[in-house]
């Protein structure tokens, strides 16, 4: 809906400059000027961050700050482009149309997503609530009076009972789906609620906590209401949020179909030919990774040794045998990493995200590596900010998958666009540098 609501915003800021006489030199720069400024003061703003629990009286500020803002960016174009002979009254009339059609749709939107909860059942979250107290109760109230905020209530496990224990919770938060865990933290121990922390990081659940006077406080955290409830969430994951999903998809689309079309076109014939005459065997080596919330995909490189049953199985060491000539070159320049950007155009990958993992090895360092699971909340990119840091091939010692994955969890928690193309540029220079472990 978010993407969606950006999308038909965009239509309205830009049809309905068509609607007056505003004489324009050129209506093309000018609905493309409305435009980056719209979304840059929507980034700033947050005007799409409105959540299933967002009261109508949060919604007028926003919209508020945000008609301000945009209505300073449209009267600075006249400055700005150096276009004095611009209608005033016509660019008035424009804006109070653009003002009055956004703010109807923006709440008509907003009332009709809690009707289609609430009334049809969609965009339902199972949640489940630890703990028993006037607060835990008051949430479950919530939960089952306010449809409209699309929360299905699945269950409530009191601590204070003979036969509680967190294994029963996990048991029955994985045999029934639950989405996401709210619990309180006056009634478990520290011991119980790191416990219930690693469950849901390494399970793909998400954690809130309904809070008291603890420690809990000192860290940093998300802060929301539900009612008069208040919230914490133990990890906001802002490529979870709709806009920046749509933002990084539309970045891997552009990126990925850039380097198909004018890199992968010219480029996958020559080493077709090179990697056929050296050994006999596909072009193209094919192998199951684990991708977003742990689904296997198949992961596309240039086939860089010679056929192998144990390709599946172990990573590329240090003067690997089974590495052909032109093997050893393409993976030195990581260009063997290039057909991933099918996959990236598929959607099973992003450009940039936590390096995805032979599935037998994804196997063991879930049940070795705490919080490793915690990287399949986004989607596996071609680069990442580990293999940049120096966290990239082969992994030879337990720290060096403990720091890759300390360094992947940094990533998901500070993503933006900006960190993105730090990594990737970071990647193009290490690639003509050259990498110590890209062998």
């Amino acid at each position: 809906m978010k993407p969606l609501s950006g999308f038909i915003d965009l239509c309205i800021i830009n049809l309905t400059v068509f609607l007056f006489e505003i004489n324009l030199l050129n209506a093309y720069i000018f609905c493309i000027y409305l435009s980056l400024s719209w979304i840059i003061i929507s980034l700033i703003n947050r005007f799409y961050e409105v959540q299933r629990h967002t009261r109508i009286i949060q919604i007028i500020p926003l919209l508020f700050r945000q008609l301000v803002f945009y209505s300073i960016a449209l009267y600075a174009f006249i400055g700005f482009f150096k276009q004095p002979n611009i209608s005033r009254l016509a660019l008035g009339n424009y804006l109070l149309a653009t003002l009055a059609f956004i703010s109807v749709f923006k709440i008509l939107a907003f009332f009709l997503l809690k009707k289609y909860r609430s009334v049809l059942s969609g965009n339902i979250r199972n949640v489940v609530v630890i703990g028993e107290n006037e607060k835990t109760r008051q949430l479950i109230k919530t939960f089952k009076t306010r449809l409209d905020f699309g929360y299905k209530f699945k269950g409530k496990f009191s601590v204070n009972e003979g036969d509680f224990s967190l294994e029963k919770c996990f048991r029955f938060i994985i045999d029934n789906d639950i989405d996401e865990i709210y619990f309180s933290v006056s009634e478990l121990s520290n011991r119980q609620i790191n416990q219930l922390i690693d469950f849901a990081d390494n399970n793909l659940r998400e954690l809130k906590f309904i809070p008291d006077n603890k420690d809990i406080f000192s860290k940093k955290l998300k802060y929301e209401y539900y009612d008069y409830i208040p919230i914490l969430s133990i990890r906001e994951i802002s490529l979870q949020e709709s806009l920046n999903k749509f933002l990084k998809r539309s970045f891997d689309i552009i990126f990925s179909s850039f380097i198909i079309f004018f890199v992968l076109s010219w480029l996958t014939p020559i080493l077709a030919i090179l990697i056929r005459l050296e050994s006999k065997g596909p072009i193209f080596f094919k192998q199951s990774r684990n991708g977003f919330n742990y689904e296997e995909f198949d992961c596309y490189k240039f086939r860089s040794m010679t056929p192998n049953i144990n390709a599946h199985l172990h990573q590329a060491t240090k003067g690997d045998q089974r590495i052909t000539k032109i093997g050893r070159f393409i993976r030195k320049t990581s260009i063997d990493e290039l057909p991933q950007f099918f996959n990236v155009l598929f959607g099973n990958m992003s450009v940039v995200g936590p390096r995805p993992h032979m599935v037998s090895h994804t196997n063991i360092y879930a049940q070795r590596v705490d919080k490793f699971m915690v990287r399949h909340f986004v989607k596996p990119g071609i680069t990442g900010l580990a293999q940049i840091s120096g966290f990239r091939g082969e992994i030879e010692k337990e720290k060096d998958i403990i720091n890759r994955v300390k360094y992947d969890i940094f990533y998901i928690e500070n993503w933006s666009l900006l960190l993105d193309l730090k990594i990737m540029f970071q990647t193009f220079l290490n690639a003509l540098k050259g990498e110590e472990k890209a062998y």
